[in-house]
């Protein structure tokens, strides 16, 4: 075996097998990431159809069995379940071992897990930020992470070598490596991912609520800004209800805002204003146009050729090397995970 492609870790435990630890466990097997992927989840179905697809070498049907001797233990369920779970694996964490998750929060993740570990297990909160509106173990794969940031979120002190073994195996999932002050991850995904959501569960419900007359009409009729509403609102309801009671304080901050920003926007409407709704309108396309040029924009899926700003498949590696603007290749495509100056940075 290479060098290039000796295995990061020895055991990695995936716990929760949905879309992301799904795919986690597809990229981590073409990449040979692991010497062994042992996986645990709840549900005898979800364990029948992880047996089928072959998604792991050894499957149980306790978190703590599947987290002994594990290198890396990845939490991949919802943030509602990691007081349990923490719990429940900390008697079987070995001295040494990292533990991660993939959860849209991180103040309560730091909170919730981080008082049961023993001492000598090294905590690697990761967010990263992909994803569909579909789940279970048959909806992921491996090329979800490509192209897209993985937000990690290590307290204060940990361990740098543990926090760059967790940005390595992002990295060669095709990831870009971004080191984010906790509190300041949920403000920003407050507004970029967890307020959107609520928008489209609400427009959607508001749409189901019309009279009787009207609602085949919806479902005929619906435009394309409508349709990617429902596509948003059909993500997975535990996890949603979940992250929006966890990050409350951040989700409610910037709903105020909105609300406000949704009040002038009906004045502007009620008197007339287009000068206002105008200056508005092309303010938000400047701001489409620059999550574009982020190459962030698109679907998550990086199978679909036609996907905005990123290569078609099998050009992955390719775009990830691409050379920055500058000239040279930027920290994080680089493989060196990018640090703040302070405390906090988007």
């Amino acid at each position: 075996m290479s060098a290039a492609r000796k295995p990061l870790f020895g055991r990695v435990a995936l716990i929760g097998l949905g879309l992301i630890g799904s795919s986690l466990a597809r990229v981590m097997r073409r990449e040979r990431l692991a010497e062994h992927i042992a996986g645990s989840v709840r549900s005898k179905a979800s364990r029948a159809t992880v047996r089928k697809l072959g998604l792991v070498d050894s499957l149980h049907t306790t978190p703590a069995a599947a987290v002994r001797g594990a290198d890396l233990v990845l939490l991949c369920t919802p943030v509602g379940t990691y007081d349990a779970l923490a719990q429940a694996i900390a008697p079987a964490l070995r001295a040494g071992a990292i533990l991660s998750d993939v959860g849209s929060v991180k103040q309560s993740v730091i909170r919730d897990v981080g008082p049961y570990l023993p001492e000598g297990v090294h905590f690697v909160p990761g967010h990263p930020i992909a994803g569909t509106e579909h789940s279970g173990p048959a909806s992921g794969f491996a090329e979800l992470f490509e192209g897209r940031w993985c937000i990690l979120t290590p307290p204060p002190g940990t361990d740098a070598a543990a926090v760059e073994r967790v940005a390595e195996l992002w990295r060669r999932c095709g990831a870009m490596i971004e080191i984010m002050d906790a509190h300041h991850h949920d403000r920003v995904l407050g507004i970029t991912s967890h307020l959107p959501h609520l928008i489209a569960y609400t427009i959607v419900a508001t749409a189901g609520d019309v009279e009787e007359s009207l609602r085949a009409e919806v479902a005929k009729y619906s435009a394309g800004g409508f349709r990617d509403f429902t596509r948003i609102a059909a993500s997975d309801p535990i996890m949603w209800r979940d992250i929006f009671l966890y990050n409350r304080e951040a989700v409610l901050e910037m709903l105020q805002r909105f609300s406000e920003d949704l009040t002038a926007l009906q004045r502007a409407i009620r008197w007339g204003e287009g000068d206002k709704l105008e200056a508005l309108f092309r303010r938000t396309r400047e701001l489409r146009q620059s999550i574009i040029d982020a190459q962030q924009a698109g679907t998550f899926d990086a199978r679909e050729p036609d996907r905005v700003g990123l290569k078609a498949p099998g050009q992955g590696k390719r775009a990830r090397l691409a050379k920055s603007p500058a000239g040279g290749q930027s920290a994080a495509r680089s493989g060196r995970a990018r640090r703040p100056k302070s405390g906090r940075q988007a």
